[in-house]
């Protein structure tokens, strides 16, 4: 089967200042899907609008990151917001059920300012494993599946506290819900491990979605760089892929 690519709307097409107006130039560009971080300001009937205008379908979500003011980037792992969080996961079901979007990414978080990793990461741990099986009960009653998304901190994030597959795959085996996966996104994975056919081996029965960019300039898979995309895209094909590959890079060309 043929694999199915989404574009990102948060990264693609930023000469277009809203959203409704990049999904219709990812469908002129010829994607049945997009994906997006959380869509503030845009109010969900004029994005499902624009969806079903285009025919597209709406592949992915993030939920809301927090307080960006703050410094926060998600906060699923973060103690003390528990409340927010639950609160954000509320609206990113909203705001999903809305357009028609069935992926939620349930962004972890950043270790808090002023601590050091090692010092938090168990209290981060549980926190991160109570809200993800308060999130997975509640995704599972709008039948919706939930993202686990680790992201590179050697170069993108430093304080981001889910790093590698590994870790997420980990945190999935301990919370021992079935509608929470992984989400897979190969520009972080190659930086923080590389091995890249053999992680996806390992840990396809988790992959709930794919993203890519090239590395290490996070460009268009086909600018110059170190994965070999045409390897990894038989490599899918062959392992059954069905979900969508998310086109999350800054556009270097046209």
């Amino acid at each position: 089967m043929a694999l199915r690519f989404s574009a990102n709307l948060s990264w693609l097409f930023p000469e277009l200042p809203a959203l409704p107006a990049r999904l219709e130039a990812a469908a002129a560009a010829g994607f049945g899907a997009v994906e997006a971080a959380w869509p503030a300001g845009c109010p969900a009937q004029e994005l499902r609008a624009a969806a079903e205008r285009a025919r597209v379908r709406i592949a992915l979500l993030n939920m809301p990151p927090g307080d960006p003011e703050a410094g926060e980037l998600g906060l699923a792992a973060v103690p003390g917001r528990q409340a927010a969080f639950r609160q954000g996961l509320e609206a990113a079901v909203r705001y999903a059920r809305a357009v028609g979007c069935r992926r939620i990414h349930v962004m972890a978080g950043r270790v808090p300012l002023g601590t050091e990793r090692a010092a938090v990461a168990g209290e981060m741990e549980t926190t991160f494993i109570e809200n993800l099986r308060y999130a997975a009960d509640l995704l599972s009653q709008e039948d919706m599946i939930g993202l686990l998304e680790p992201i590179n901190n050697r170069i993108t994030d430093p304080r981001y506290y889910l790093n590698t597959p590994h870790q997420a795959a980990a945190i999935l085996e301990k919370v021992g819900r079935p509608n929470l996966k992984l989400q897979l996104d190969l520009f972080h994975c190659q930086i923080m491990d590389g091995n890249l056919s053999r992680n996806l081996e390992t840990y396809f029965p988790l992959i709930g979605h794919i993203q890519i960019a090239q590395v290490p300039g996070r460009h268009e898979p086909d600018s110059p760089g170190e994965l070999n995309f045409p390897y990894i895209f038989e490599l899918l094909e062959s392992l059954g892929y069905t979900g969508y590959v998310g086109c999350e890079y800054a556009p270097k060309g046209e």
